[in-house]
């Protein structure tokens, strides 16, 4: 994988993986009764972005293919969800709305992702 892409890679996942913990936590912590399922949705993202930011660093290719598939499902289905039946998120969730309280970006990161894992790995580069 391009050495560049990695390490921006890496910074994102910690960074987003930060902010999902750190939302998630409130989110439990205040007032996980209102929103059980989307609350914790949050935190298994927040688990899930510090998995695929240490599986990054430490070169652990195939741990980081599953992690970001996972997760692009992840947010490709909630935010379908989301728009198909918002009764069943009474509030957000890291992966509402494909991401949008975060710009988007947890929708465009494991496709980033997947993109320079799988072009290297078709390519034979390790």
């Amino acid at each position: 994988m391009n050495p560049v892409a990695r390490v921006i890679l890496i910074a994102l996942y910690a960074i987003l993986g930060l902010a999902a913990t750190g939302r998630a936590t409130v989110q439990i912590l205040e007032k996980f009764s209102d929103a059980p399922v989307a609350y914790s949705l949050s935190a298994v993202a927040a688990l899930l972005y510090a998995a695929i930011a240490v599986a990054l660093w430490r070169g652990w290719r195939k741990v980081a293919i599953v992690g970001t598939g996972i997760e692009l499902i992840g947010v490709l289905s909630v935010g379908a969800l989301g728009y198909l039946e918002s009764s069943w998120w009474p509030d957000e969730t890291v992966w509402t709305g494909y991401g949008s309280a975060y710009g988007w970006v947890p929708v465009l990161l494991p496709v980033t992702a997947l993109f320079f894992l799988l072009r290297y790995r078709k390519a034979g580069v390790h």
